[in-house]
């Protein structure tokens, strides 16, 4: 009983002193199966599987960017820390800034992300709305989409200014986004987006 309680004990400690380090650390020990995508919102892990239709209109905001950027500077499922308690987010979609800093580590720095794109999954899609939507707006990001294959609409913010987007724009897939005067530098097409 006695080393029972004491393991409760270290155990509590431990998670006191969680920090992204080691809770990454934490995932990769697990048994995440693949096709499962995990992440850290807020001090909580999170994983969601990639279906089908969110992988493709992943693919399609990827090689739609690829027009602008450099296959380096396009990223699916990397890594990123942002603002906030405990936000290590692997994004949908993120382009990085021409000499984007890292940490020393490899591990890219959020203050060289142009544009960020999330693909709604239903079980995590308050996290897109809500903390990563904050997060990004924090980290100044310039433009952040949401693309809702459950609604048939994209959200696109843009402008942050104080910690929050000061333009919202809501359109429905099959609308062409205009984001030539952005850092992303193209015309998002959506025609090819399908719902759920």
């Amino acid at each position: 009983m006695t080393v029972v309680e004491t393991d409760r004990i270290e155990m509590a400690e431990e998670s006191d002193e969680r920090t992204l380090v080691s809770m990454f650390e934490w995932l990769e020990k697990m048994p995440v199966p693949e096709g499962i995508k995990a992440e850290i919102v807020g001090g909580n892990i999170f994983m969601s599987p990639q279906r089908n239709n969110r992988w493709d209109i992943i693919s399609d905001i990827y090689e739609q960017l690829r027009a602008t950027y450099p296959r380096a500077r396009v990223k699916s499922d990397v890594r990123v820390d942002f603002p906030g308690h405990l936000n290590g987010f692997a994004s949908d979609v993120l382009a990085l800034a021409e000499g984007a800093p890292t940490d020393g580590k490899g591990n890219w720095l959020y203050t060289g992300v142009e544009f960020v794109a999330e693909v709604i999954s239903k079980g995590t899609s308050h996290n897109d709305y809500g903390p990563k939507l904050a997060a990004y707006a924090a980290a100044a990001v310039p433009v952040y989409v949401i693309a809702d294959p459950y609604s048939g609409k994209c959200h696109v913010f843009r402008n942050p200014r104080q910690g929050a987007y000061t333009t919202e724009l809501t359109v429905l897939f099959g609308t062409e986004i205009d984001l030539t005067d952005t850092p992303a530098g193209i015309v998002l097409r959506t025609d090819e987006f399908t719902c759920e």
